[in-house]
């Protein structure tokens, strides 16, 4: 009752503040300064069985379905105050294959600096070190809005050192326990953050070392479903569940010269966690990861290496969450964030229970301002081997070579060429029990042209081969852009099918306008269905097949 009372509270003062700053244009700084967005995502479902785009509730009969945010942040006197009003009418974002329909406040907060302390009240995303034991963030379209619900204090000690505390309930994600509530359990941490530089500003050595601790305490809720679970299992498989759970990390980044070296440990005390094993059940583990990235860069070279190696360090609001829901810890991924449609249609997301990765990429720059040339490679196992799983097979998640080289023909021309050698582990990364390991072979092209009048032209090309999952690829795009306008056409050929009776086009094209803070894009898609990361983190999207209207803009 308290949090409604708030959020109406919130929602008459943003009012109020529209009309002062309407009524008083020539007198902003007396009266604040309003800012915000809005975005919204129209999606016009037509059927086709072929693909797979249908027997969802907004092919079958709703046809329609929409996302909306707006964002609101006023700051005046020294606060920052903001709101984000969510909408979704027939969203197929929250769960692929079924309808969603609310409305509310997504998202609020007031946030003040006194004398060296930020103080913020509400819902807020931060992350300690890298992330591997908190991080709040928001990817909309994944989607995960993981905010935490709370306070948080953050303390500048001296201009090298600062410290934070917070507490609060981590943003619910999944719509039958409404997007607009929070998970039970009480999340709280601390981190301390330096900056120690070292020697003279010509050889200067910097060090940004940091340690942090988050606790997660379970509701009863939680922890009696958990209980009742445990007690089914055979007595050899029984344990005490724990409602309190502890993370640590220690981090520091070491900059000198050229090189750059980022360190981080973490170690997560023991408790139930789904680690994926043989009887389906949950197991009393504790969890360690070390992430590490090492890199050196001169004129006309650069290297980077990274090792990551995690071991059960499964961390969320329950141990009974699982996809995207939940999410407290964040590991980095340990492969190439491709672009390419092809390249980047499999894609491997972080394995939580245990994976041993490591990743080199190499940028050489042979003949200045005309040639670059990068190769990157990436290895991902497992800990422990594959049931069923032989040689090699027990252990690979994902294995890649990537090879490109960037031409510049002349000032206005450019071509990227590549080669990219994949396998991934369908199995593991999309829950197909019995599928192969995914082998794939990749040549991509990208020609980039500038012309006069603001006018610029963009061709992708690729071809996929591999006698798995779907088959074969062709790929083919051409955008052209003139002032504010942007068109462009693409088609996804499956030229050797593998699961469906005849080849298949796939195929988009659509125009985007941008005037001064607004965009609008109208497209129509006949889309195939697979596996979407950002960063690491992937979701599953259905085929789809119909129009696509959105709207961004920004004040």
């Amino acid at each position: 009752m308290r949090l409604r009372m708030i959020q109406m509270g919130l929602l008459m003062l943003c009012f109020f503040i529209n009309k002062v700053n309407a009524q008083n244009d020539g007198n902003q700084n007396k009266f604040g300064t309003l800012t915000g967005d809005f975005e919204t995502q129209n999606s016009f479902f037509i059927r086709d069985s072929i693909i797979g785009a249908a027997n969802t509730p907004q092919y079958d009969r709703q046809k329609f379905g929409t996302n909306n945010w707006l964002t609101l942040n006023y700051n005046v006197m020294g606060f920052d105050i903001g709101i984000r009003f969510d909408a979704y009418y027939n969203s197929n974002l929250i769960d692929p294959l079924d309808s969603y329909s609310a409305l509310g406040l997504g998202r609020w907060h007031i946030r003040k600096e006194i004398f060296g302390l930020d103080i913020t009240a509400g819902y807020f995303y931060d992350q300690i070190g890298n992330g591997t034991i908190f991080r709040a963030y928001n990817e909309r379209y994944l989607p995960i809005d993981n905010a935490l619900v709370g306070a948080r204090l953050i303390y500048k000690i001296n201009d090298n050192w600062q410290a934070k505390a917070f507490v609060g309930q981590q943003k619910k994600v999944e719509k039958q326990l409404n997007l607009f509530e929070n998970y039970q359990p009480i999340i709280a941490g601390a981190a301390i953050d330096g900056y120690i530089p070292i020697g003279k500003e010509d050889n200067q050595v910097i060090l940004t070392p940091g340690a942090g601790a988050v606790r997660r305490t379970l509701d009863d809720a939680s922890m009696n479903q958990i209980a009742t679970d445990i007690s089914s299992y055979a007595s050899e498989d029984v344990f005490v569940p724990k409602y309190t759970t502890y993370a640590f990390s220690v981090y520091n980044n070491l900059t000198w010269k050229g090189f750059n070296w980022y360190i981080e440990g973490a170690y997560k005390t023991a408790e139930a966690v789904n680690a994926l094993n043989p009887k389906g059940i949950l197991e009393n583990k504790d969890g360690t990861n070390i992430f590490t990235t090492l890199s050196y860069s001169m004129k006309g070279f650069s290297i980077l290496g990274q090792y990551k190696r995690t071991d059960h360090f499964i961390f969320r609001t329950s141990p009974l969450q699982t996809l995207n829901r939940g999410l407290i810890a964040f590991l980095p991924p340990m492969a190439r964030q491709n672009t390419y449609r092809l390249s980047s249609r499999y894609n491997a997301a972080t394995q939580d229970v245990g994976e041993q990765a490591g990743q080199l990429d190499v940028t050489v720059v042979p003949i200045p301002k005309k040639l670059t040339l990068n190769l990157n490679l990436s290895n991902i196992y497992t800990l422990e081997p594959i049931e069923g799983k032989t040689g090699d097979e027990a252990y690979l998640l994902y294995r890649e070579v990537n090879l490109n080289g960037l031409i510049k023909l002349n000032k206005k021309m450019k071509l990227i060429a590549g080669f990219q050698f994949q396998q991934y582990n369908q199995e593991r990364y999309e829950q197909k029990p019995g599928v192969p390991i995914v082998t794939t072979y990749v040549p991509y092209a990208e020609f980039r042209m500038r012309m006069k009048k603001r006018k610029s032209l963009r061709v992708e090309l690729s071809y996929m081969h591999t006698e798995e999952d779907y088959g074969s690829w062709a790929f083919a795009l051409f955008e052209f852009n003139v002032k504010d306008f942007s068109f462009w056409a693409s088609a996804m050929i499956n030229t050797v099918p593998k699961k469906y009776d005849n080849i298949e086009v796939f195929y988009e094209f659509g125009a985007n306008y941008t005037h001064k803070s607004n965009k609008f894009e109208l497209g129509y898609k006949r889309q195939v269905e697979g596996i979407v990361c950002t960063g690491g983190v992937c979701r599953y999207q259905p085929a789809f097949n119909g129009v696509q209207l959105n709207v961004v803009s920004s004040f």
